[in-house]
């Protein structure tokens, strides 16, 4: 290229782009360093999830991390996910430090483009809740996660849970999209921790009815079951508040009740009725399968009668 003469910017614009040619020509050679191909991920599954030699399993999941949010299933959920989840959740090694920068990128990703209906952001939102799930899995093996850490990652969840528009359980082409039913796997780790409070209790089980009233369709791909798995975690804690449940059982049958009596009935208004029965169902079949005394037992009875 070839500057007038007459231009007073030719010298600092030929500096400019210079700099711009090196920076990229730069970015390209360490990212081409840095990124591993299919394969790589392929083989290490083939290789029981064992760390490779030499690598370190934070960075290589720093870089798994960019392939949540990608369209293509495979390197998303089969390859991606399927490392991160095996290893965050306890099958290698990470100091406190490095579990904690993962857990505030991934906690960041919930927030990333949400409110919005059909992006393929939604995959990078929904398989980090999935990964934030495995690390309070590990948490709950061997303690890292400091209390307000803990208050923060279920203030996130709660929100998340509220906020995501997408509700799409499968894609022909993205394939599992799943984003209420791997909040709910979130949520379901984090109400079996200790730090769980019986205030948060409250705040998990109206978390959980304003998404199945909320919702605008009527979920097809279990995520009523998924949800109700996050309640029967609380009915096996030792602290489990029987009264507090109670109340809002009662609370979820007055508006499913209030929404078959819609007049005239509207497909949002069938949609609460539906998710709302399809979770009690799923309920019910879960605490069927736990050892319950006491209190447990007797709201265990009470979510029967609903059925009823």
């Amino acid at each position: 290229m070839s500057w007038p003469k007459r231009s007073p910017y030719h010298a600092e614009m030929r500096s400019l782009i210079g700099c711009l040619l090196t920076f990229a020509l730069m970015s390209d050679a360490t990212a081409a360093e840095a990124v591993h191909d299919r394969s790589y991920w392929q083989g290490i599954i083939r290789g029981g999830y064992a760390v490779p030699a030499g690598e370190s399993a934070f960075e290589l999941v720093r870089e798994l991390n960019a392939l949540l949010g990608s369209p293509d299933p495979e390197l998303r959920d089969h390859l991606a996910y399927r490392i991160v989840g095996v290893w965050v959740s306890g099958g290698a090694p990470f100091t406190k430090d490095e579990l904690t920068k993962l857990q505030d990128e991934w906690q960041a990703n919930l927030r990333d483009g949400v409110g919005r209906v059909g992006s393929d952001a939604v995959l990078k939102r929904s398989f980090s809740a999935l990964c934030l799930a495995a690390l309070v899995e590990r948490d709950l093996k061997e303690r890292f996660l400091e209390p307000q850490r803990y208050r923060e990652l279920l203030a996130a969840a709660l929100e998340y849970l509220a906020a995501e528009r997408d509700l799409r359980g499968f894609d022909e082409r993205r394939g599992w999209v799943h984003a209420t039913a791997h909040t709910a796997d979130l949520l379901a780790e984090l109400s079996k921790h200790p730090q769980l409070t019986a205030e948060d209790q409250g705040r998990v089980l109206a978390g959980v009815s304003s998404r199945l009233t909320s919702a605008p369709e009527v979920f097809t791909q279990g995520e009523q079951d998924r949800l109700a798995q996050v309640i029967a975690a609380l009915f096996v804690r030792p602290d489990f508040d029987a009264t507090r449940f109670d109340a809002w059982l009662e609370t979820l049958i007055a508006a499913k009740r209030q929404a078959a009596r819609t007049s005239p009935l509207t497909p949002a208004a069938l949609a609460a009725y539906q998710n709302s029965t399809y979770f009690l169902q799923a309920l019910h079949a879960r605490l069927s399968m736990a050892r319950l005394e006491g209190a447990a037992a007797k709201s265990r009875t009470g979510v029967l009668d609903t059925l009823r």
